[in-house]
């Protein structure tokens, strides 16, 4: 009879292992600003309630956040109730004045409704004893927008200026700072703003870690549907510039996406509404929910320092246990810590490999190859077995060697052939472990 555990500790075990992946995200977090726009559906449509607790979460991880909430569809309603003409302009719209006393009363009611969820604190909830306090008022000057196409826009404006000075004071206080989209001028006139203009003029000015717009959809796809979940801002550029026609939001809020990483901003998340915990999905998980965009190649490769040891041991440690990897103590990493390149993905470590060189004889061992299981498949062990050979062509050697147990195969398709340890160097001859039986694959290089 098979025993069968049972199904609360597998629930159990999953939780743990995800709480444990998330612990470089939340010691990356810690400290940064975080700019989060969303539109007045998540609002209207109730969305806002579980995201409240989300952004609890943030502010408890000491997460500085920016929220800046739009309100479309909460004037469009005041605006029909009043039966005020709607106009729109390059879809832009038209703020005259009776329009304006509906941005106003909008805005204003959102902003309320938001300030109240966040303020929950009821026992036996997620918001329990949160104690948020939120910082909101004239941090945004504005500009009007003039005239488009013959039409006068009104009280139809643009950001013109962030006051980052003042709100960093508030985010200092551990205060959540809530940004409408409404501006003022140094003459006094309020305009009506975009929430995604509001939203990236603020990350910029803030130089925010991360840029985060909700969106209808869930992402940015390619032409043939398929999800993008990384883009670099030249790739995100092409698509916007491509004939291509874009989902109304993504053609919002990627442009955005683009000027803020073009900016400073170092990631920018284009994420769905609909998906409760999307903002924990997308930022405390490897492979996220939505569509990011950052100024360059999120995965890099690069010599190894010795603030490397910790990640490159939780990365061999498993395949040391299955017997793939001879095992290495922390002391014997750290001496050796040098000789490791590794392999990044948005600073987190998910391949490494070493390289000894043996100068008399031109030759190297490359060594403890390994890439982390979820990121497996996709050629990454391929790219970073290329870098190390770049990296011993540099130095002047003229052949690699590999020991290995259980990746012959993949070493043969990749150009090394099976060699005798007498073809070892020397001095890799005497420390050959005949208990483990590996074999030895040489490349000329």
């Amino acid at each position: 009879m098979i025993s069968q555990v049972p199904a609360p500790k597998l629930k159990t075990q999953s939780f743990v292992n995800w709480f444990r992946s998330a612990a470089p995200y939340i010691h990356a977090f810690g400290g940064r600003t975080f700019v989060i726009a969303f539109g007045g559906e998540v609002v209207s449509e109730g969305e806002f309630y579980a995201l409240a607790h989300d952004v609890n979460l943030l502010n408890a991880l000491d997460v500085r956040v920016v929220l800046v909430h739009g309100a479309r569809p909460q004037i469009e309603a005041e605006l029909k109730e009043r039966g005020a003409t709607i106009q729109y302009v390059d879809g832009l719209r038209v703020t005259d004045s009776e329009a304006l006393a509906c941005v106003k009363e909008a805005a204003g009611s959102v902003r309320v409704e938001i300030e109240a969820l966040l303020s929950m604190g009821l026992p036996n909830s997620p918001m329990a004893g949160a104690d948020i306090r939120v910082a909101s008022g004239n941090f945004v000057t504005a500009k009007p927008l003039g005239v488009h196409n013959g039409v006068d826009l009104q009280h139809t404006g643009a950001v013109r200026k962030v006051d980052a000075v003042a709100i960093q004071r508030r985010l200092d206080l551990n205060e959540i700072v809530l940004l409408s989209p409404i501006g003022y001028s140094p003459t006094g006139e309020v305009f009506n703003l975009t929430v995604e203009d509001v939203a990236t003029h603020a990350a910029i000015a803030l130089k925010a870690e991360k840029l985060i717009f909700m969106m209808d959809t869930p992402g940015v796809t390619d032409a043939k549907g398929r999800m993008l979940k990384e883009l670099t801002a030249q790739e995100a550029l092409k698509i916007v510039k491509s004939a291509r026609e874009l989902p109304l939001d993504v053609g919002f809020y990627l442009p955005c996406a683009v000027k803020a990483c073009q900016n400073g901003v170092a990631r920018a998340h284009l994420i769905s509404r609909h998906v409760d915990g999307a903002i924990l999905q997308e930022l405390f998980t490897r492979e996220g929910i939505g569509s990011m965009v950052s100024p360059e190649p999120v995965e890099s490769m690069r010599q190894a320092t010795i603030e490397d040891v910790g990640g490159v041991l939780s990365l061999i440690e498993p395949l040391e246990e299955a017997g793939v990897l001879v095992r290495r103590s922390r002391e014997l990493l750290e001496m050796e810590i040098e000789r490791f390149y590794i392999l990044e993905h948005d600073g987190i470590t998910i391949g490494c490999a070493a390289l000894y060189p043996f100068a008399e004889e031109k030759a190297a061992e490359l060594a403890c190859l390994a890439v982390h299981a979820d990121y497996r498949d996709a050629g990454r062990g391929a790219t970073l077995l290329e870098f190390v050979e770049a990296a011993a062509r540099k130095k002047k050697l003229k052949r690699l060697f590999v020991l290995t147990t259980q990746t012959a195969h993949w070493f043969v398709e990749r150009g090394y052939a099976e060699a005798d340890v007498n073809d070892l160097p020397r001095k890799k001859q005497v420390l050959y472990n005949y208990q483990r039986k590996s074999k030895v694959f040489i490349k000329r290089i």
